[in-house]
């Protein structure tokens, strides 16, 4: 069986890297470029019935450093979520800063990695994605594919590096 990983980083050429490291290590994966993305694609929190369609994924993988909805945001969005909550996420920052670390690991993070990532990082995700699978090799999570994230957040509550509100 083939786990699915959705990495969410804003740079080119670090999706690439977190792509390739996962695609070796054999998982099916899915890059978005941002944290908002991020939660379209995981269907948000929005309860719109049209536009259902069922996805697998079994840990999101996510920058710190984005613009809009940062990855301490976007994991704390998730663990607030019902439906998204038991979705492992690990953070990755080129920054090493403890009191960041501690925050992420505090709110649910399962990992905090520091950028680049390297494969024996990836190495670490396998016990995170084998945690709550049953005899019968069902997926972890199953989300449903709602409205784009924007169309529910209003612009007051979406937070920018230059924008804190």
């Amino acid at each position: 069986m083939q786990f699915h990983v959705l990495a969410v980083d804003d740079s080119v050429i670090d999706r690439k890297l977190i792509e390739r490291l996962l695609k070796t290590s054999s998982y099916q994966v899915t890059v978005v470029d941002s944290g908002v993305k991020a939660l379209e694609y995981l269907g948000g929190s929005c309860n719109y019935p049209n536009n259902m369609q069922e996805v697998e994924v079994n840990l999101i993988i996510t920058d710190y450093c984005m613009p809009g909805i940062n990855g301490y945001d976007l994991l704390r969005k998730i663990k607030e979520s019902t439906t998204l909550k038991n979705i492992p996420v690990v953070i990755m920052s080129s920054e090493n800063i403890p009191s960041r670390i501690n925050n992420c690991l505090e709110q649910g993070a399962e990992e905090f990695f520091l950028k680049p990532v390297k494969q024996s990082d990836v190495n670490k995700l396998k016990p995170h994605l084998m945690r709550g699978k049953g005899k019968e090799n069902q997926p972890n999570f199953v989300v449903n594919k709602r409205k784009p994230m924007a169309e529910c957040l209003s612009p007051d509550r979406i937070r920018t590096k230059y924008n804190y509100i």
